[in-house]
């Protein structure tokens, strides 16, 4: 078993931490909240805090964080790096940038560390239940080493490629899911108003061809249920997606439709309402307000 740096135990961190000190590895935990590494060392009392627990005991130290800003900051402004053993592998899980990744990786390899990039899917309940989608950038040796690692955490690991396509590849993943959101629920609002009930038209998406993820497993239970409980918000969503579209743009791909969704999840941010799970643009985009100003638009253009 190994000695692991756990930095991140927010939402997905805390049970993806957990589930490693489960399987008997050592956790050397650190988060802004005192209360939720408090929570953290009651709950798994094998573990200890950072403070307490220098960095250099570390085999490996993951970082689970909002952003690619938060990670350097954190490995390097404080002192983590400086504090690890040559040869550490650190492995980023946070959704972050590609090509800043790139470069911290980069960095990483000057200080004679080791560096794999993989950030996941599958939401709080995936990272309770270990059922998470990991996306690994690395060396195959790298990646191959953290596998054991990700085999507690996940149901699957994909090797995407060198440092950086772990992240490139989440933000297209979620990309691509934020615009399933969205046209689902406006279909589903489209359907609602002709007459069709929400569930019955999940029913017909889930057994044809627009069957999603959206519609298998968020409809129903956070969206119709109107619990709205998803895990995710709607910033981090909007995140990724911003994320998704600056690599657009750093290789000269033009990305209409994408242009296109990213505009409806910044909106909704900029309105209020990133705290908000992500599944609530199904209440989001049926709003009265909404509804008539796409009307009169629609109209003074035709």
């Amino acid at each position: 078993m190994s000695t692991i740096g756990f930095i991140g135990l927010g939402n997905m961190g805390f049970p993806m931490a957990g589930r490693l000190a489960e399987a008997g590895h050592t956790l050397i935990v650190q988060d802004l909240s005192t209360e939720a590494v408090e929570k953290f060392l009651t709950t798994h009392p094998t573990a200890a805090a950072a403070q307490k627990a220098g960095w250099q005991n570390a085999d490996v130290i993951i970082t689970m964080l909002p952003t690619s800003a938060i990670v350097e900051a954190v490995l390097l402004k404080g002192r983590v790096v400086a504090g690890a053993s040559l040869n550490t592998l650190f492995i980023d899980m946070s959704s972050a940038e590609p090509t800043r990744s790139q470069q911290l990786g980069a960095v990483l390899e000057e200080k004679g560390m080791r560096y794999v990039d993989a950030p996941v899917s599958g939401g709080v309940r995936g990272a309770v239940n270990g059922q998470l989608a990991i996306m690994a950038g690395g060396s195959s040796a790298d990646v191959h080493e953290a596998k054991r690692l990700f085999e507690v955490m996940g149901k699957s690991t994909i090797h995407v490629g060198a440092p950086g396509s772990g992240h490139a590849a989440k933000a297209l993943n979620n990309l691509v899911s934020a615009a399933s959101v969205a046209v689902t629920v406006e279909a589903l609002h489209i359907g609602e108003r002709f007459g069709i009930d929400p569930q019955t038209l999940t029913e017909v998406l889930n057994a044809s061809s627009g069957r999603s993820n959206t519609s298998e497993n968020k409809v129903a239970q956070f969206m119709l249920s109107g619990s709205f409980g998803s895990g995710f918000p709607i910033g981090l969503m909007t995140k990724d997606v911003n994320i998704a579209l600056a690599l657009a743009e750093e290789l000269g791909v033009e990305a209409e439709l994408s242009h296109h969704c990213a505009e409806l999840w910044r909106k909704t941010v900029e309105e209020g309402f990133g705290p908000e799970d992500h599944t609530k643009m199904y209440a989001l985009l049926d709003r009265s307000t909404s509804t008539v100003s796409t009307t009169e638009e629609r109209q003074a253009h035709a």
